[in-house]
């Protein structure tokens, strides 16, 4: 099926079902400012300001894409009580800020704006941020929830000054995965909930976990508590272990070493989705655990499924179809697998394969016990309208 996946990649766009609902009411604290950023295309941008009464690091924060800043107050209030200088922005098209909104760009639109022009928009943040009197420069740190965690990891593989990363319900592109693989820094604090109704963000995240060797990571993995800053409502004990976290690991470093973990990690499966030709070695992998246990399962559908499509909207089709056909090695009765190759296929040119795909799709849907209701019906829509597309009358 295929799934918009904005991602600066980005990473994947949680579902839509998230993207668009009304935005937090909240109100900012009394001892916070508004403040104008103005972006190089001249587009206005607010921002909320928490200065700490004394010199510290600085934190920067990037909502997600059913909310705007002020979802932050509360955490950020308590930053600035433990000393630190907070921004936390409303991207373009969200709450006060200008621009369009994503819900009326088409994909395409969408995803060059998260990727390009969110970047952007984020430089500025940071400039304002490492710009203010009583910021150290040198110890800052970024939070992002959902669409915002790719923002957040792209900001400090650009600034090295960024030393720590708080990061809630979603992942990054393969651009911010090498960088995570290939350095030290940032520190990472990761949250991510079972019932999350974006499938596969908790493994995506384990995934993430697994790139870093940076001695003071910190998952938190909880069985209920939705997507991204709503967890904060459902464990009201976050806010503060973040709260921790950060003040350990930016202004007390030394004492995070401490619980430091072996630095050389075990390479995680999916990392070989982002090399050349790793789709057909987990295939391998998979035809030899299948000799041994013919019900062997070593990665999620889910998970693969969006990481096939991070790399079709990435332009990259020929990968995207090694990963949607592992998936379809991997779990065969799965229609969602099948239309998620014809996508696949269809974007490669290949429309014979793609006909053939999206039909299997839908004969395998009646069948179907695993997907609800709401997914069997949107494998449907996709497989019909591409058969449409192709010139099949059903």
């Amino acid at each position: 099926m295929k799934r918009i996946l904005f991602l600066a990649l980005g990473t994947v766009l949680s579902a839509l079902a998230f993207l668009f609902v009304p935005a937090c009411m909240a109100k900012e604290p009394t001892t916070a400012r508004v403040v104008t950023l103005t972006a190089s295309d001249g587009t206005e941008l607010k921002a909320t300001y928490f200065a700490a009464a004394k010199p510290g690091p600085g934190i920067l924060l990037f909502h997600q894409c059913n909310r705007d800043r002020k979802v932050w107050n509360d955490l950020a209030q308590g930053l600035t009580e433990a000393g630190f200088n907070v921004l936390a922005l409303d991207f373009r098209g969200f709450g006060e800020s200008g621009g369009t909104p994503l819900n009326q760009l088409t994909p395409q639109q969408g995803q060059q704006m998260m990727n390009r022009t969110w970047a952007d928009d984020v430089d500025r943040a940071f400039q304002y941020l490492v710009s203010q009197a009583g910021v150290m420069r040198n110890a800052i740190g970024a939070g992002g929830a959902s669409c915002g965690v790719n923002q957040a990891v792209q900001l400090a593989r650009r600034h090295p000054e960024v030393k720590a990363l708080v990061l809630l319900s979603e992942g990054t592109n393969r651009q911010g995965r090498d960088f995570l693989r290939n350095s030290t820094q940032p520190a990472l604090f990761l949250a991510a909930a079972d019932d999350d109704p974006d499938p596969g963000v908790v493994e995506i995240m384990q995934w993430l976990l697994s790139l870093s060797s940076n001695p003071v990571n910190k998952f938190e993995r909880y069985a209920t508590g939705g997507h991204g800053i709503e967890m904060f409502a459902a464990h009201q004990e976050l806010p503060a272990m973040i709260v921790n976290w950060l003040r350990t690991t930016l202004t007390h470093p030394s004492r995070g070493a401490s619980v430091a973990r072996a630095a050389s990690i075990k390479p995680h499966l999916l990392d070989l989705t982002d090399q050349p030709g790793g789709a057909g070695k987990l295939t391998k992998m998979l035809e030899g655990a299948r000799q041994h246990d013919p019900k062997a399962v070593l990665f999620s559908e889910l998970v693969v499924n969006r990481i096939g499509y991070e790399h079709l909207i990435a332009g990259d089709t020929k990968d995207a179809v090694e990963i949607f056909k592992l998936n379809v090695a991997a779990y065969p009765s799965s229609p969602n697998v099948y239309d998620s190759l014809s996508d696949g296929y269809l974007a490669d040119g290949l429309n014979d394969l793609a006909r053939q795909n999206a039909k299997q799709a839908l004969e395998l849907l009646p069948s179907d016990t695993t997907d609800s209701e709401q997914r069997r019906n949107a494998i449907k829509d996709n497989a019909m309208q591409k058969l449409k597309q192709l010139g099949d009358m059903l």
